[in-house]
C-alpha cells in the first residue's frame, strides 16, 4: 500500500445505478469522515441484461477513467453483476486496492433452519458459475434455488427517486423462488444486488415474517475498514460526490435522494 496517500484520497463507490449506496451507507458508519466518489453508469443500467463479454469490457474501461480522474485509494465493484463478470479484469487492469461483492451465500448457509435458501439477484448474478462455486463451498448440503429479477432494480432506482413501487413487481420476484420445487420451504433470502436492500420492506412484506433476508453490505464494509486500516484520513467529513454516465432517458436523480448518505454534488461524465 502506498503510505504517501494523502488524507484526502477518496474510496471510489462504482455500480450501474443507485444500489451501491447500500454498501456506502455501513462504510460510512466504520469510516465517518472518508472522502467518497459515488460512481453509477447509468448509460450503461441495467447491467443484469448485458451480455458477459460486454461487461468483461465496459466495468474496467469505465473504472480506469474513474480512477485516472478521482485518484482513490482503493475502488468497490458496489455491484454483484459487474463484480461476478469484470472483478478479474478490473485488477488486472488496475494498480489499485479492489473491493468486490460477494452474494452472501455463506452466511444464509449457517441461518437456515430448513435447508433452502433463495438467492434473489440480476439474471446475469443468478447464472453465473460463481454463485454455483460458493454454494458448492458453503451450501454443499443445503437447497440453493436462484431468481433473477430485472424488475427490481428498475423499482428500486424508483423508489429512491421517490416514486412509487409496484407491489406485482415484488411479488414476481419472491414467487419467482417460491415457485419452484423446494420453495414453499425456503426461510432465508440472500438479496445477490446491491439495489435490492433498498426495497427491504416491500421484499419482506411479500416474503413474510418467516423468511430472513441478508445481503453483503456490512462485511463489504468491514473489509474496505480493514484494507484501509492505518492509513490517513480527513479531520472531518466533507460533501461526497455523485459521477453518472451521461444518460439519454435517465437524468441523475435528485440531490435530495443522495444527500441522506453523504453525498453533496452531482457531475456527469
Amino acid at each position: 500500500m502506498d503510505h504517501s496517500l494523502g488524507a484526502d484520497a477518496p474510496i471510489l463507490f462504482f455500480d450501474s445505478g443507485l444500489g451501491g449506496l447500500t454498501v456506502l451507507g455501513p462504510t460510512r458508519e466504520l469510516l465517518p469522515t472518508a472522502p467518497i466518489v459515488y460512481a453509477a453508469d447509468y448509460a450503461g443500467l441495467p447491467y443484469g441484461q448485458k451480455s458477459d463479454v460486454e461487461l468483461a469490457a465496459r466495468v474496467p474501461a469505465l473504472l480506469g477513467r474513474l480512477v485516472e480522474r478521482y485518484r482513490p485509494r482503493l475502488a468497490v465493484i458496489a455491484c454483484n453483476t459487474a463484480s461476478t463478470i469484470a472483478l478479474a479484469h478490473v485488477r488486472a487492469a488496475l494498480d489499485l486496492p479492489i473491493v468486490g461483492t460477494v452474494p452472501a451465500i455463506k452466511p444464509a448457509a449457517a441461518m437456515t433452519r430448513t435447508g433452502v435458501i433463495g438467492v434473489l439477484g440480476t439474471e446475469a448474478t443468478v447464472r453465473q458459475p460463481y454463485v454455483s462455486d460458493l454454494s458448492a463451498r458453503f451450501a454443499s448440503d443445503k437447497t440453493v434455488l436462484r431468481h433473477g429479477s430485472p424488475g427490481l432494480v428498475t423499482a428500486a432506482e424508483a423508489k429512491l427517486r421517490g416514486e412509487a413501487v409496484d407491489p406485482a413487481v415484488v411479488e414476481r420476484a419472491i414467487a419467482g423462488l417460491r415457485d419452484q420445487p423446494d420453495g414453499d420451504m425456503l426461510d432465508v433470502i440472500v438479496l445477490a444486488c446491491t439495489h435490492f436492500p433498498l426495497l427491504q420492506q416491500e421484499l419482506q412484506a411479500a416474503a413474510g415474517p418467516d423468511v430472513s433476508l441478508i445481503d453483503g453490505a456490512a462485511g463489504i464494509a468491514r473489509r474496505i475498514a480493514h484494507l484501509t486500516e492505518g492509513q490517513r484520513w480527513p479531520d472531518s467529513a466533507s460533501p461526497g460526490v455523485a459521477v453518472f454516465t451521461r444518460s439519454e432517458d435517465r437524468p441523475p436523480p435528485p440531490l435530495a435522494a443522495l444527500a441522506p448518505y453523504g453525498i453533496g454534488s452531482i457531475e456527469t461524465i
